[in-house]
């Protein structure tokens, strides 16, 4: 993931729906908007115009800056600006430009980031400041604040009172502490914790499987190896969501699992023995009892088919021989114990027609669901 800040210019129409228009775009196509700068009005420079309206945004985006570039000029095309050689200085709807991508520095025919104009624009420098006034340009060496201090540009622009809405606010995962979230092997849960959690400045809990020494044996020779690998594997679960759930984290607004405890039961009832279910369920719901429930419990559902193929994808070398019965067999064991929960706490989500890694509007289709 890159932090790309981003200036936006209008000085036609409704600037300021213009503007808001392009912040909504930007965050369903390009990436996670992280901060939004108040508004300034500024003169229009270069040529005789009305004045424009610009702010900067700083994102968070996983697209390499060339495809960043490629769809902030699609966001552009279709709110009705069209670029053309020789045409810089015209009143326009609306002007995206890329400003920094990291410390990135790149000059091709295409693209020049750090924008080359950005140290004589006041309206790009004085809304950067506002965003993080110590942000080094990686080329001229220095910081935002000395950069707007020098500038030539001595225009006068004016803090505007209204502020653009933040698109999150429709995905406002805020209104809950405690997200879960669980599905079949390689459904994808750790991917959208992660990324939920990089998003909107969540704790991160990720099941530690990596560290169980049974779980390759247990794919070699399921029946010798189920009960140590069940048992250690509620053993662990239960520390680290008591420890790390209970641990209050005052900079972060909300934890997110890719895993719930319950999940330990399921897959029990599956590996093991009858007998040796029913002294693993006693533990269980003893321990159990001690650990925080999730506000919100998300499943992802994804068909065998799609399973196996994420799982063969991944190449993981213990799991290339679980069986599609195998997953079929959890599948039915989290449905079975979805039945007995409050219905207003889960949220059942078919991703098998998802790709919430590749595609933005799918991962966005996602998080609408988890708060509808």
């Amino acid at each position: 993931m890159q932090h790309i800040y981003l200036s936006l210019g209008s000085n036609l129409g409704n600037r300021f729906d213009y503007l808001q228009q392009a912040v909504d775009a930007i965050f369903v196509e390009v990436g996670t908007v992280l901060k939004i700068s108040s508004v300034y009005e500024t003169p229009a420079l270069g040529f005789d115009g009305e004045a424009f309206l610009n702010c900067v945004v700083l994102i968070q985006s996983g697209m390499s800056p060339a495809k960043v570039m490629e769809a902030v000029l699609a966001i552009e095309k279709r709110m009705g600006r069209e670029r053309s050689p020789g045409d810089r200085y015209h009143s326009r709807p609306i002007d995206i430009d890329i400003l920094f991508v990291d410390d990135l520095v790149v000059r091709n025919k295409k693209l020049t980031i750090p924008h080359p104009e950005m140290a004589n624009r006041k309206f790009v420098l004085q809304p950067l400041a506002e965003l993080n006034s110590k942000l080094k340009h990686p080329v001229l060496q220095k910081n935002v604040i000395k950069l707007l201090a020098e500038t030539p540009d001595k225009s006068v622009i004016t803090k505007q009172s209204k502020w653009l809405t933040h698109p999150k606010k429709e995905y406002d995962l805020s209104q809950f502490n405690y997200i879960a979230i669980e599905g079949n092997i390689g459904a994808g849960k750790t991917s959208l914790a992660t990324q939920i959690a990089s998003d909107f400045n969540a704790k991160l809990i990720l099941e530690r499987f990596k560290d169980n020494p049974f779980l390759p044996k247990f794919y070699k020779d399921q029946h010798r190896y189920a009960f140590p690998l069940e048992m250690s594997f509620l053993a662990d679960r239960y520390q680290q969501l008591l420890e790390d759930i209970k641990q209050i984290d005052l900079f972060q607004d909300c934890v997110v699992a890719d895993y719930d405890a319950y999940k330990s039961l399921i897959f029990a009832k599956v590996t093991l023995q009858e007998e040796e279910f029913e002294l693993y369920k006693k533990l269980f719901h003893l321990m159990h009892k001690e650990l925080p429930k999730p506000d919100v419990y998300v499943y992802l559902y994804q068909n065998t088919e799609r399973l196996l193929e994420n799982i063969k994808k991944r190449g993981r070398r213990y799991e290339q021989s679980i069986e599609a019965s195998y997953l079929q067999k959890i599948n039915e064991g989290y449905l079975d114990f979805i039945k007995t929960q409050h219905s207003d706490t889960i949220k059942i989500i078919d991703i098998s027609n998802l790709d919430f890694i590749k595609n933005r509007k799918d991962y966005l289709a996602i998080l609408k669901a988890i708060v509808s």
